[in-house]
């Protein structure tokens, strides 16, 4: 088979590409792109020096070795050698523990081919790929004769390309490992894309395993229902075949006294380390920190740490817990984000703790649990799901950084929020806390770690609470923290014992026609904005935008509008003070109003409503009338429901006018909340129920006079049942106490 069909067949990390002052040989057609990635990963190494092949260069080489392009060579484990390497030394904040050097593989691998990579590892994260050993690449004798180079093939490839991928380097059949187009591998710029294309090069799949990337997808070269070729992205993990591995095919090794002695710095102690299996990999004098993954005490896989906290694993191994065996049969089991904080656990006395493989996401999922068979980043959960069924108490003991926080998010939403509980990890200072268990121990001790997982609290459920929750609430309560608790003055003190405003309460006001319900609600918002600087949303579609201004204004100045016969002799306000109430009619008001002929729905309402809590620091709704709103609206008990909640969620006090349904027998008396025009749900679901009545029979008492009825008050602390008395200016619109000289308050 010749040379340059091998080097081209392969992916990227299968093939070490070499340089060399004094001896090198270059394919003439080999792509840029793989120069440019040779030349990144040959940036950090020293000189190399190999022997030349055994085998004759391929055709289009020049004799001495060289073309008139780069000196690149491309073979493969079985046409060179390495005679020596030197690697840059690493400083480390360990510097007494480790006098070792950067951490390698050894070119020496126990399987076929490797992934032989002599340069320093600049992999952040956790890596699908494994640095030790990678099966063998398929090789096609015949492309053409297998269809390699079918229309189909080229249409994929062109595809692919044009998301950014390397389809020249790809193989039909197997897993390729490139560069991510959408994260180009982090800040390591590791290999973390595995591309399948399938074997007819009808489609393809991909995944990105790097944690804070996870960009998937599938293609197909053409549509084809007779031949789903395309399949599922659970094939990328379904279609692996499970590497068989051993310790003595990973070339593991007991720990040296250097790695204990930095263990020891962690407080780990050496007794922690025997029981659970921690073993080096040596390459030369370079050495990485071996986590063994075990079922039943068989090894299953192996994740590899080096001193700047550089993680990878073996590929193609089975995802699962680290320390698997050590939570079965148990009713109670603390997971936590990496195999350090395993550890340290075990120092506080904790054996029953399991860590994940993997790192944690950078956020919480918006998206639905997928099913199991496709929930490839969380599938070590499901490999060990007869271990968890078990568990009856599961305490979270993630990292506390947002990542962290979003692990135990996601755990929690596949194991079951009802039995998972979470810690609080101590503070550092008084902006800081403690990150992780491994954190708490080095500064706090043991006993301190032990104290926080039996301190571990019930992880919160979306709508069950427990009253503790609320205790900061309820002891500003207790102490009138905020000063409002017993509700805000309406600015009448005749009705100061009977009525005052809550934040996030519903007050029905309900009267037959004409008798003030809408100019005493704008009088109560002056008061309101005057005394405390509340602003409110209007909902008034019985009010022209005019007319309306006109009433707020007059009460606001004090002064009739006009000059006009209903204000007697009191002089007109002024030019400037006309200016200054604008003014105020911007800065406290925001009206909500249907601009076409349609009839505005409750959910239209709230919904503005909202916006205009959020963008202007609302406190007040009023809707006035009901009436007025969609005649397709829901129930009255369903609407009540949505402003009752829209209130206690944006503590805004609502409003609600409602005019009584046709009195057949009124006699003139304040009619009762029951008479409301719909159903009896208004008095049975408000927090308030008013009526105002004005006196019309000058032999009853003065025409001015209206009655305030409270006919309901729920909250016992803001008021309580009963009658008030106010006069009415009917030149300004200001309702004063009975007492009260007109125009003042």
């Amino acid at each position: 088979m010749p040379l340059i069909r091998q080097c081209l067949c392969r992916p990227l990390q299968y093939t070490p590409f070499l340089s060399s002052s004094s001896s090198s040989f270059s394919s003439t057609p080999s792509p840029r792109r793989l120069g440019r990635a040779c030349s990144r990963s040959l940036s950090n190494a020293t000189t190399l020096s190999f022997l030349k092949p055994k085998v004759p260069p391929p055709p289009g080489l020049q004799k001495g070795g060289h073309t008139k392009s780069q000196g690149w060579v491309m073979g493969s484990k079985n046409l060179f050698k390495f005679t020596s390497f030197e690697i840059p030394s690493v400083p480390s904040s360990h510097g007494h523990l480790f006098h070792i050097r950067r951490l390698l593989f050894s070119v020496h691998s126990s399987k076929p081919f490797s992934n032989i990579q002599p340069f320093p590892l600049n992999t952040n994260g956790f890596s699908s790929i494994s640095h030790a050993n990678i099966p063998p690449p398929v090789y096609m004798e015949n492309p053409t004769e297998n269809g390699l180079d079918s229309v189909q093939l080229k249409i994929l490839k062109q595809k692919l390309e044009e998301l950014g991928m390397d389809s020249e380097i790809c193989v039909p059949g197997q897993y390729n490992h490139l560069l991510c187009p959408m994260c180009n591998g982090g800040g390591s710029e590791e290999r973390s894309l595995s591309l399948f294309v399938t074997n007819d090069g009808g489609a393809a799949l991909w995944m990105c395993f790097r944690a804070k990337c996870g960009w998937k997808g599938s293609t197909r070269a053409i549509a084809d229902s007779s031949r789903p070729s395309s399949g599922s992205l659970s094939q990328l993990t379904r279609l692996k075949s499970k590497r068989e591995i051993t310790v003595e095919s990973l070339q593991l090794e007991p720990l040296c006294n250097e790695l204990v002695a930095y263990f020891a710095e962690r407080l780990i102690s050496w007794k922690t380390l025997q029981r659970n299996a921690v073993m080096q990999k040596k390459s030369g004098d370079q050495i990485a920190i071996a986590f063994t993954y075990r079922r039943n005490g068989k090894l299953v896989s192996c994740k590899y740490r080096d001193i700047s906290k550089n993680f990878w694993q073996e590929a193609d191994t089975e995802k699962i817990f680290y320390g698997l065996d050590d939570i079965k049969g148990k009713s109670d089991i603390i997971i936590v984000e990496g195999e350090m904080d395993k550890l340290a656990m075990e120092e506080a006395g904790f054996r029953n703790c399991v860590s994940v493989p993997d790192g944690a996401p950078p956020s919480v999922s918006t998206k639905e649990l997928p099913p199991e068979e496709k929930d490839t980043k969380y599938q070590y959960l499901w490999n060990c799901k007869e271990y968890l069924q078990e568990a009856s108490r599961i305490i979270l003991a993630t990292d506390g950084d947002q990542p962290g926080q979003a692990l135990a998010e996601e755990l929690a939403r596949r194991l079951g929020r009802e039995r998972c509980w979470r810690v609080t990890w101590p503070k550092k200072n008084e902006v800081d806390h403690f990150k992780d268990a491994n954190e708490v121990l080095m500064y706090l001790g043991s006993d301190v770690l032990k104290e926080v997982i039996e301190n571990a609290e019930l992880y919160p459920i979306r709508g069950l609470f427990n009253f503790n929750n609320y205790f900061d609430e309820i002891d500003a309560y207790y102490h009138r923290t905020h000063g409002y608790e017993f509700g805000l003055s309406t600015g009448w003190r005749a009705l100061n014992g009977l009525y005052n405003v809550v934040a996030g309460e519903l007050t029905i006001v309900t009267g037959v026609p004409n008798s003030g319900k809408s100019e005493w609600i704008d009088a109560l918002m002056c008061n309101l904005n005057e005394s405390f600087g509340w602003k409110f949303a209007l909902c008034s579609m019985e009010n022209k935008v005019r007319e309306h201004a006109r009433k707020l204004l007059e009460k606001h100045v004090k002064k009739p509008f006009f000059n006009a016969s209903y204000g007697g002799s009191v002089e007109r306000m002024t030019v400037e003070e006309l200016e200054q109430g604008k003014q105020w009619l911007s800065n406290t008001f925001y009206l909500i109003r249907c601009e076409n002929d349609s009839l505005p729905s409750i959910t239209w309402v709230l919904d503005l409503a909202k916006a205009a809590v959020l963008r202007h620091g609302v406190r007040g709704l009023v809707i006035d009338p009901y009436n007025e709103l969609d005649h397709q609206r829901p129930t009255s008990h369903q609407m009540l429901t949505k402003v009752k909640r829209f209130a206690q969620h944006h503590a805004c006090h609502v409003w609600f006018v409602a005019h009584p349904r046709q009195l057949h027998h009124w006699v003139g008396g304040p009619p009762n909340m029951y008479d409301i025009s719909g159903s009896a749900h208004f008095i049975n679901k408000c927090d308030n129920g008013i009526v105002v009545h004005r006196n019309r029979d000058p032999e009853a008492g003065p025409i001015d006079q209206v009655q305030i009825c409270v006919r309901k008050v729920r909250n016992k602390v803001a008021g309580t049942i009963g009658d008030a008395f106010l006069c009415y200016n009917r030149v300004t619109g200001e309702f004063m106490d009975i007492d009260e000289p007109t125009g003042k308050r």
